[in-house]
């Protein structure tokens, strides 16, 4: 391959940079490595970086020996098999073959298979990777990890990616010393059960985004009704009954009406399956029967709608910083000026809207501020700095706070236009109101779960109180902490 595709992600200046890549105490455990692409020569750095003595198999060791670490050996591939009791196979699957005549040195010890098939060998084979490596080298014992892991992370180290690293084999000795190097190399080893696992493990890093897919449909989703809803509103209405051509506010009015809309009710999809979480404690008075599947699956993808949410109404902020650029807003206000003069009318000053608008802005900052701190308090390297305390805190306080000022920047938005006539175009009532619904529902909810008769019974059923038991329940006396400290 030629280009940019030759040069390593590693280069040797880094390496002879870092004393801890350049030498390795000659007692350390050794490992072994087939293969000399990009994910073997990470691997060897990090392996090396872990107190590893790595050896490295190559076809052809002269060309490759200046890629890896000064303390790595790299040799021929019968060489690299002969003393490491763990070794890598970092090739891809049509070059297994290729090793067979390694057979013989190979029994006994322990195969990683790190290798990823594309969507299409995915679909082709019926087995995995894995399995298939298995069943060319019958007196190995094989175990699949680090196919997650991508040599970017090896390169950086695990703080920078992901640190978990699915691991399965037939034999639990064998995935306990893989595991106890995954240790070492600074990731979270998770057991995926038996090989036959391994075709779910290499599905893995085939999955794009699997946890946005049902968010991002329903955002889509709200996004095309409220933009269908408003083009009819303020561009069809006006052009079928006043004859005024309007259409160009598709492009940047009309989509800037819509994203609020969207980000406000998303917003309160995030906080209305706690809602409906609770409402069914409640009712059944425990909190050891499953939710429906419906709602369970909504509890896992807050995170991502809040996150849409944060989204569409960053984009609203940009927007809306836009409009006064536009030539459209530039005609209206020299219209208006040209009118003014026209009518005689020296002073337009009304009070009323004057502070309708100010506080109308200053509840909208105040929202997205506070939808911000949500987003990054959701990233993991923050979330993984606070306490569950505090993580709750920002999450559920803050949040259900964002979704009140929320409610009063659409309030304040609206004002009096619910009463007036002359707003409900095509007898179709203004877009705010539509938005109201949920999030209205969600605040009443979460005001009538603050009476003493439901949040002590609601605290108790956390605690793991119910209904039908015989067992004597009762709270600590100190019941503000209790319910502050408890969640389930």
């Amino acid at each position: 391959m030629s280009g940019e595709m030759d040069k390593p992600l590693i280069s040797r200046r880094m390496v002879d940079s870092d004393s801890s890549l350049a030498e390795t105490p000659s007692e350390a455990p050794k490992v072994g490595i087939l293969g000399s692409g990009d994910f073997a020569r990470s691997l060897a750095t990090r392996l090396v970086g872990a107190g590893f003595s790595v050896v490295v198999g190559s076809r052809n060791p002269k060309r490759t020996v200046g890629l890896f670490p000064s303390a790595a050996q790299v040799t021929f591939q019968e060489d690299a098999v002969a003393s490491p009791e763990v070794i890598f196979v970092a090739v891809f699957r049509e070059h297994y073959s290729s090793l067979c005549g390694l057979s013989d040195q190979l029994g006994g010890k322990i195969l990683v298979d790190v290798s990823n098939p594309t969507e299409q060998e995915h679909l082709q084979h019926r087995e995995s990777n894995a399995e298939y490596l298995a069943s060319l080298f019958p007196t190995c014992t094989v175990v699949k990890a680090f196919n997650v892991v991508s040599a970017w992370t090896l390169q950086a180290g695990p703080r920078d990616g992901n640190r978990q690293v699915p691991i399965c084999s037939d034999q639990p000795e064998a995935k306990r010393t893989v595991s106890d190097l995954a240790h070492a190399m600074g990731f979270t080893p998770v057991d995926m059960g038996s090989l036959a696992s391994a075709r779910e493990v290499e599905a893995m890093p085939l999955r794009l985004l699997p946890g946005w897919k049902v968010p991002t449909i329903l955002a889509l989703g709200l996004f095309i009704f409220f933009y269908v809803y408003n083009f009819v509103r303020d561009v069809l209405q006006p052009y079928v009954q006043e004859g005024k051509n309007k259409f160009y506010k598709l492009p940047l009015s009309v989509v800037n009406t819509t994203l609020p809309c969207v980000a406000y009710v998303l917003l309160s999809l995030v906080y209305l399956p706690g809602v409906l979480a609770a409402t069914l404690q409640l009712w059944r008075g425990t909190k050891y029967r499953r939710f429906p599947d419906w709602l369970d699956h909504w509890l896992q993808h807050r995170k991502q709608i809040g996150l849409l949410s944060f989204f569409c109404a960053s984009l609203h902020a940009v927007y809306s910083v836009c409009l006064p650029v536009r030539h459209s807003y530039r005609y209206d206000l020299v219209n208006l000026a040209i009118k003014q003069v026209l009518t005689n009318k020296s002073h337009l000053w009304v009070e009323e809207n004057v502070w309708r608008m100010e506080i109308y802005l200053s509840l909208g900052v105040l929202a997205l501020g506070t939808l911000s701190l949500l987003a990054v308090t959701s990233l993991p390297s923050i979330a993984n700095s606070l306490s569950w305390r505090e993580f709750s805190f920002v999450q559920s306080s803050l949040g259900f706070v964002a979704l009140v000022l929320s409610t009063l920047h659409t309030l304040t938005y609206g004002w009096t236009r619910a009463f007036e006539e002359s707003r409900y175009k095509f007898y179709l009532p203004p877009t705010f109101t539509l938005t109201l619904l949920v999030p209205c529902v969600v605040i009443l909810a979460k005001s009538l779960f603050l009476l003493p008769c439901l949040s002590r019974r609601l605290a108790k059923i956390r605690r793991g109180w119910e209904k039908d038991s015989a067992v004597k329940f009762t709270l600590p006396m100190d019941h503000t902490r209790a319910q502050k400290t408890s969640h389930v």
